[in-house]
């Protein structure tokens, strides 16, 4: 049987296997997402929120769900179907694709690529299509208007958020996930991480992560007030659930780059205690709960703000970080905090 695992079939297995424990990991999490999602806003407003099925409204995401599965699918008689029914699709796999190189701990990555980031952010940048599609498709000015902003807005704070990537590159010297978090073991838990060195661009990164995902303040594409929820209005059923799953698959990604590049990713923020994965999932449940938040208590910004917003003020700042950090790694400035692999750490 082992000898079976070093065949190309065994190995086809293996990584099929894989696939799907990263799947299954990510689809399960999805239904907790949504559920604290839907948690949290109304603790902030003061509302019982999912309370209903199962206990304490634990399987409300489930019965959601199945919903929108045994509904009907409505396609617009305008509409060029065969694009209608690829948007969502596209949106979800482009989401899901993305994990294949995020690693939760130590060799425990589907791919582990030594051009990781550059994959990331390629796939990250291919998801606007599915949002463009949807719009163009839908056959309806109101649709068409929000992949539009979509569009506009994505590029927009992409741009800010690869400089501020370029940042982490240079203090490490790599593209890998792995070498990114192994630069920040420096035996001091907490306090070695990049969060310290690199503390403007956490609050950049997390900001331009909003914008990116289209979540509040930022959910100009699908302001429901404005837009009569924009690209997706034409939607319903499963279509819209690949939608939804895609935007919170998204923004779980983002949470894990932001304990990757920032935070450790697995390692223990107290020297001594083991580090691990379940780090890694915690970090990541605690950014979804910052991305609660601000959904909760921030009103949504005008569409000139924003996009004044990522060209005036968050690409010349992290434009000026990157220089900033390039001298500070070429001259050991700050004892090395900023050239990790000149250090060896």
């Amino acid at each position: 049987m082992a000898d079976f695992f070093t065949t190309p079939g065994g190995i086809a297995v293996i990584i099929l296997a894989q696939v799907l424990a990263v799947v299954a990991f990510v689809m399960i999490s999805l239904l907790f997402l949504v559920y604290g999602d839907r948690k949290i806003w109304a603790a902030v407003q003061m509302r019982r929120g999912p309370n209903m099925v199962g206990a304490y409204g634990l399987l409300q995401t489930v019965a959601d769900a199945l919903k929108y599965v045994v509904k009907e699918v409505v396609v617009p008689a305008g509409a060029d179907k065969t694009v209608f029914m690829l948007a969502p699709m596209t949106s979800f796999v482009l989401a899901m694709v993305a994990w294949a190189v995020i690693p939760f701990n130590e060799n425990w990555v589907l791919s582990d690529i030594n051009v990781a980031i550059l994959y990331v952010f390629a796939i990250s940048s291919l998801e606007v299509y599915g949002v463009i599609m949807g719009g163009w498709a839908s056959n309806s000015k109101y649709p068409f208007l929000g992949s539009l902003r979509s569009a506009a807005q994505m590029i927009s704070y992409e741009v800010s958020i690869g400089l501020i990537i370029i940042g982490v590159i240079l203090s490490t010297g790599s593209m890998n996930f792995g070498a990114i978090v192994a630069a920040q073991d420096t035996g001091y838990g907490f306090f070695g991480w990049y969060w310290l060195p690199h503390l403007p661009m956490v609050f950049l990164f997390f900001i331009s992560a909003l914008a990116e995902t289209n979540r509040p303040p930022f959910d100009l594409p699908e302001a429901e007030s404005e837009l009569v929820a924009g690209y997706q209005v034409e939607y319903s059923s499963t279509p819209f659930l690949l939608f939804m799953a895609g935007e919170y698959i998204a923004i779980f990604l983002m949470c894990a780059l932001t304990s990757l590049l920032f935070f450790g990713g697995w390692l223990s923020p107290i020297p001594g205690i083991p580090d691990g994965a379940l780090w890694m999932v915690a970090k990541m449940g605690f950014f979804f709960f910052l991305f609660a938040m601000v959904k909760a208590i921030t009103p949504r910004y005008r569409y000139d703000q924003l996009m004044r917003l990522g060209w005036k003020v968050f690409l010349p700042f992290s434009l000026f970080w990157v220089v900033f950090v390039a001298f500070a790694a070429k001259f050991d400035w700050f004892w090395g905090i900023y050239a990790r692999w000149a250090v060896g750490s």
